[in-house]
């Protein structure tokens, strides 16, 4: 994940994470750090060429049909939805219940949690 971070730093790479996995990332530092040093800590994550991707009307009907069919998380399916968009995309995730949906895109597997 470092060589990740640091290839955004230096315009290398773009990262990309649906709103609905960024509101979680929110509610972890929160309840992690506090309200403050976690608002601060989702802030400084922002200038790492992050894009956060709303969840419209098309994604989230098809992150429904991924849920559905697939039997994955709803949360979970806007981010594969999101990795399939490009074969450019790469989901990167220590989420081990995403090898079930390994045939649909392009994922990293992190050490385990």
């Amino acid at each position: 994940m470092n060589a990740i971070f640091k290839a955004c730093v230096r315009h290398q790479a773009k990262m990309c994470i649906p709103a609905l996995q960024w509101g979680e990332v929110a509610g972890e530092l929160r309840k992690r750090l506090g309200a403050l040093v976690g608002r601060r800590a989702l802030e400084s994550l922002l200038p790492f060429e992050l894009d956060v991707v709303s969840a419209s009307a098309e994604r989230a009907v098809h992150a429904a049909a991924l849920r559905v069919d697939r039997k994955i998380p709803y949360a979970d399916a806007f981010g594969l939805n999101l990795a399939m968009d490009s074969a450019e995309h790469i989901l990167v995730t220590a989420d081990y219940g995403f090898k079930e949906v390994a045939d649909l895109a392009r994922i990293e597997f992190l050490p385990a949690k």
